[in-house]
């Protein structure tokens, strides 16, 4: 299995593994966003959750255990799972040696429920508690993270479901298919060591792993012929783009970041950090099969899981099996991306921002437009405009740009997070239909930290 593995970082580094169509791409923003015009109404129970932050030991593998920071000693976290229209209560009870918080990535929730320190709420300090109550809608696959320093890269996420009260899609089994990066030692601010504008800096991962397991210890997903299996794939990880395939079977994308799209059957999916994709994927080939997530930037082994069928003689996958689609076959791109919702018509927007994502140069810092958060003017908008934001990557880096609070359209699909990818450029449009100041960064930890980040702000 592991010279099947290693191979893979011989295609150069990832370069051959991220869609090329997305480099050549200026996403149209053409599309009149949906407005909303009531603050979701509770339609369903009061769910009510209690997450503890905590130092925890966790078990990445059988001969690993991971001494990092946990929600109630789980890593991931425990999944969230209610019912589109259920209000959610969850307590959060700080046991951490520093302050956190918890963001409820992709839901458009009310400002004030985001949690993001000194934009929307004040962090929760040791030993105190704060509760976060928002109604949970639309459905859809959405992650919980902290979002105070570096902490995402000690283990801090979690998976969020909002399931549809009608049920877009039959299947037989609902997986989650949570990638992330192993970093055990304290993660630290990088520096690109005066490599200039075109190097490519990563933290010093050990391994990338699914739902908290290493490769060596690949989680197992069993299913029978004739199922469908629906598989959640969700990047929560700290700075890792991940390439993900099957071997011996094509998927079916149907959800991009929680949104109902046209179904489209790839070979492969690039989700970079924030992103979700839901695939179906038919259960036609007995046997077991790798799932296989490869890194894209970051050098480190590839994260594994199994797709195993229990009515075969095949309890594991032969050695150095890797799927086709890494290689070659359809990889999906955001131009594949079709909406099932929000198909208004054309109109021109209120509101545009160009903004130019670069840095990476002997300071160290990330910025958009030449500014680094904090030390950047917010971008100011007003209540029932259509905004237009173009961004243009200056970088040979990905950067995984996410707008909290918001849907946004960009090509004909609506996502919360879209890859800028190196030197490449993207646009989206939104409906400034939810006030208050907004987060809008990049995704990778790292980026952000060292300033890729703004705030919109209704005014």
């Amino acid at each position: 299995m592991q010279g099947g593995l290693t191979s893979l970082f011989a295609l150069g580094g990832g370069a051959l593994l991220f869609p090329m169509t997305c480099a050549r791409q200026e996403a149209r923003a053409s599309v009149s966003p949906r407005r909303r015009s009531v603050t979701p109404r509770q339609t369903g129970q009061l769910v009510e959750i209690r997450r503890t932050a905590r130092v925890s030991n966790v078990e990445v593998s059988p001969s690993r255990v991971w001494r990092t920071w946990t929600y109630d000693d789980s890593f991931p976290g425990k999944e969230i799972r209610v019912r589109e229209g259920d209000r959610l209560r969850i307590t959060v009870d700080n046991q951490l040696p520093e302050e956190t918080t918890i963001h409820w990535h992709g839901v458009p929730l009310p400002n004030t429920m985001d949690g993001v320190p000194g934009v929307t709420q004040q962090p929760i300090e040791p030993g105190a508690q704060f509760v976060y109550d928002f109604v949970a809608a639309p459905s859809g696959t959405y992650l919980y993270h902290t979002h105070v320093g570096l902490q995402l890269d000690r283990g801090l996420s979690g998976p969020l479901i909002i399931e549809e009260r009608q049920p877009r899609y039959a299947y037989d089994r609902d997986y989650l298919v949570i990638l992330d990066d192993f970093l055990p030692g304290d993660p630290r601010p990088l520096s690109s060591g005066g490599g200039g504008m075109m190097s490519v800096v990563t933290p010093p991962y050990e391994g990338l792993m699914v739902n908290g397991r290493l490769a060596s210890a690949a989680p197992v997903f069993d299913l029978r012929r004739g199922e469908k299996v629906r598989l959640r794939l969700m990047n929560p990880s700290g700075a890792t783009t991940f390439r993900v395939a099957i071997a011996g079977h094509r998927m079916t994308v149907v959800y991009a970041d929680g949104r109902p799209i046209e179904p489209r059957t790839v070979d492969s999916v690039v989700l970079s950090m924030g992103e979700r994709y839901d695939v179906l994927v038919d259960g036609t080939n007995p046997g077991a099969w790798n799932l296989i997530g490869a890194p894209i930037e970051v050098q480190a082994p590839a994260a594994r899981a199994v797709l195993r069928y229990t009515d075969s003689a095949a309890v594991a996958p032969p050695d150095g099996q890797w799927p086709e689609g890494l290689t070659g076959g359809v990889a999906l791109s955001l131009d594949d991306l079709v909406s099932l919702e929000n198909q208004g018509e054309s109109a021109q927007s209120d509101r545009r921002f160009d903004l130019v994502l670069s840095g990476g140069m002997m300071g160290g810092a990330w910025t958009i437009n030449g500014q680094a958060y904090p030390n950047a003017d917010p971008l100011d908008i007003h209540e029932g405009e259509r905004v237009e934001v173009r961004m243009r990557n200056q970088s040979m880096m990905i950067h995984p740009m996410h707008l909290h609070g918001h849907f946004f359209r960009t090509g004909r699909a609506d996502k919360d997070t879209v890859i800028v990818p190196p030197m490449g450029s993207v646009a989206f449009t939104f409906a400034a239909d939810n006030p208050g100041r907004w987060f809008f960064h990049c995704h990778n930890l790292y980026h952000m930290e060292a300033g890729m980040a703004r705030v919109f702000r209704y005014v």
